[in-house]
This record gives structure tokens, C-alpha cells and sequence, in this order.
């Protein structure tokens, strides 16, 4: 009889803990499935004249995927004496410098958490990248006296690349979190078009061709049509770029 009391107190408390178990797991999974969101903004990127924000939706305790967009309205391009400084041929450097561009970008990744996960710890995140760039440059030519001639180019440039990004996130309280892109690389195509109209004489055609000919840009490749109504200047080839930030998102 004792051991059947016994038996049975036993076989309580089991029943007992085993219940408060599957509730303490239930309310715990409740608690993640109500908080997978998160949207989050790139603080870094705000002194580059950049509004870049971050979507973030958890899909296992490991895994998510995002959706990021990032704009800049028309200004200087970034890192500016970088590019410069990349470029032999004067000419050259003078177009970069007086180059206005905007842009729009549209970044999917999926997210991989090695750590405990649930948005915290080190990640690995495959993604793909669209951006959309509008540019208008002065160029500045020489004519047959010496003189500066001006023709003003205005076009669109399409890229689309693919790429991975290392980082790390950590949760700072109960729904702020803070997100590190460590680095990230991506390679891929770029294609599009400016173009200047402007009367121009065949002497005219012949000197531009020769300024057009000496434009030297890096990483991608250039090639032109120049007439009587001016010219297009095609800009075609491959496209890299490199990711980097530290954001700041709210867990909802």
C-alpha cells in the first residue's frame, strides 16, 4: 500500500513539473512568436546624407530574413578624394568632382545566427542588391583654340549584385537592439546611360571623342556615341561594392 502511495505522489509530481514545463515553454514560445519583428536604422550612414532602414522578420529561432532600402538625395558622391585618388588623368578627377549623383537601393538577405539566436549573437547573411543611381556631371572638354567646352550629361545607372555579410547583433534591453555590419562584399553588373545634347560642329565631335576617349572610371567600362546633337556616354561592365553599419532597431 505504501508503495502504491508512494507510486502515485510520484507519478503527481512528475505530472506536476512536467505540466509547468510545457507551460513555461508555451508562454516562452508565445512571447517569441508575438515579438518577430524588427526594424532597425543605420545611424552610420546618416553623415553620409543616407536614410538607410531595415526590416527584420524572425522565421526560426536561428533563421530570418530581411529587406533593407537606403536613399540619398542628389549631392556629392561619398569618399569623393577616394575615388580621386584611384584616377591618374586630370580631366578625369575634375568630372568626379563636379559629378551629382542620387540613389535608391534595395538590399533581401536571409539571416543564419550561430550563436543562441533569436537576433542575438554572430550571423552570416547572404543577400542581393539592387540600386538605382541618377548622376549629371559638367563635362569639360577642350576645342581646337584650347578653350574649355562644356556639354552637361544626365542619365540613370542600373547595378544588381549578390554578396554575403558578417556581423553581429545584441539585444541592449528588453526591445532595443543593436545590429554591427561587420563587413560585407557583393560583386555583380551595372548598366546604363548619360547623355548630353548639344549643337555640335564635326570639329566639335572629333575633340569631344578625344576628351571621352581619355575618361578612365574604375571597376566598370565606358564607351560613347557622339553627333551633330550631341552624346552618350555607356557605362557597362561589372560592379562591386562593400557593406558596413551599426544600426539601432526596436523589437516589436
Amino acid at each position: 500500500m505504501k508503495t502504491t502511495i508512494k507510486t502515485v505522489a510520484v507519478m503527481l509530481v512528475f505530472a506536476a513539473f512536467t505540466q509547468y514545463s510545457y507551460a513555461q515553454s508555451a508562454a516562452k514560445a508565445d512571447s517569441v512568436k508575438s515579438k518577430q519583428n524588427l526594424v532597425k536604422m543605420n545611424v552610420l550612414a546618416l553623415p553620409l546624407k543616407t536614410f538607410s532602414v531595415q526590416y527584420e522578420r524572425l522565421l526560426t529561432r536561428k533563421i530570418s530574413v530581411g529587406l533593407g532600402f537606403s536613399t540619398m538625395p542628389k549631392s556629392g558622391i561619398p569618399f569623393k578624394g577616394t575615388f580621386k585618388s584611384l584616377i591618374d588623368d586630370e580631366d578625369t578627377k575634375e568630372q568626379i568632382e563636379n559629378l551629382k549623383t542620387s540613389n535608391l537601393t534595395i538590399t533581401p538577405e536571409v539571416r543564419f545566427y550561430l550563436g543562441k539566436g533569436n537576433y542575438q549573437g554572430f550571423y552570416i547573411a547572404p543577400y542581393a542588391r539592387y540600386t538605382h543611381f541618377t548622376a549629371a556631371v559638367p563635362y569639360n572638354y577642350d576645342d581646337e583654340n584650347g578653350d574649355k567646352q562644356t556639354i552637361n550629361l544626365d542619365g540613370k545607372i542600373n547595378a544588381f549584385s549578390g554578396g554575403i555579410l558578417f556581423g553581429a547583433q545584441w539585444k541592449l534591453s528588453k526591445i532595443v537592439y543593436l545590429d554591427w555590419w561587420i563587413l560585407g562584399g557583393a560583386y555583380g553588373t551595372s548598366k546604363g546611360d548619360l547623355v548630353g545634347n548639344k549643337s555640335l560642329t564635326p570639329q566639335e565631335q572629333q575633340y569631344l571623342k578625344e576628351s571621352l576617349d581619355d575618361i578612365d572610371l574604375p571597376l566598370v567600362k565606358t564607351s560613347y556615341e557622339v553627333n551633330d546633337n550631341g552624346a552618350k556616354l555607356h557605362i557597362d561592365g561589372p560592379w562591386a561594392n562593400l557593406r558596413a553599419g551599426l544600426s539601432v532597431g526596436i523589437r516589436f
